[in-house]
């Protein structure tokens, strides 16, 4: 039978690669724990600055952008706070110190459930490869949280150890639990509008449409009219 998770986290940091990433992945959920009372937190690790089909595009305007994108969506989500570390796009798998970075942010924010890309999601089907930003932050968080931040010897310059409690994972091909989302789907739709510089000319005929299909699709495998599922660890018990 579906699990589903009722119970509203005290402190959520959702940590990702891209600017619009968190509101595709997780912003149902987002909205919805910080509706409820959650201290939501989301960090996003790239600028976003090759987020473009057009080769005449400026990266710095465009990182510029997008940056703005990401503080009103944040602002429709209701989250407490975000962080933009403007790493360049493709090239995560580089930053030599991402985990360390990691670490400091799980220990400075002291989250119970933290929220990241599944890793382990490569193929989806037959037409599309998860990106290398995608793969590269949701393995740095798992190495972040486990052990690293949870262990004083590691990192000890980064702060007094913290140990994350739960780790939700989205985008996986193996979801166990889900977040009904309700309560979160309009907010996630106007989240979603706030990426003016990823959205179709027609975007306003189906976007809205588009996310409510996909969390009736989930919400059918959890029993709920709406929902978002994650792949769960449970490092606390």
């Amino acid at each position: 039978m579906a699990e589903l998770l009722d119970d509203v986290p005290k402190r959520v940091l959702a940590v990702y690669a891209h600017p619009d990433d968190p509101e595709v992945s997780c912003g149902g959920a987002l909205a919805r724990w910080s509706a409820a009372g959650s201290e939501v937190y989301v960090v996003v690790a790239c600028a976003g600055e090759k987020g473009s089909a057009d080769p005449a595009t400026d990266p710095e305007v465009l990182a510029e952008r997008r940056a703005g994108e990401v503080r009103a969506a944040a602002h429709a989500l209701g989250v407490a706070d975000v962080e933009l570390w403007a790493h360049s796009d493709g090239e995560l798998d580089r930053v030599t110190d991402l985990r360390e970075q990691l670490v400091g942010t799980v220990r400075r924010i002291r989250p119970d459930v933290v929220v990241a890309p599944d890793p382990t999601a490569v193929f989806f089907g037959d037409g599309y490869v998860n990106h290398v930003d995608h793969r590269t932050i949701g393995w740095a968080v798992l190495d972040a949280v486990t052990p690293a931040a949870a262990s004083p010897l590691y990192h000890p310059e980064r702060g007094s150890a913290h140990a994350v409690a739960t780790v939700l994972l989205s985008g996986s091909l193996e979801p166990d639990v889900w977040v009904d989302i309700a309560d979160g789907l309009d907010a996630k739709v106007r989240a979603l509008f706030c990426h003016t510089s990823q959205l179709a000319e027609d975007a306003d005929d189906w976007l809205a449409d588009f996310v409510r299909s996909r969390g009736e699709e989930e919400g059918r495998r959890a029993g709920v009219a709406l929902a978002e599922g994650f792949r769960r660890l449970r490092l606390v018990r």
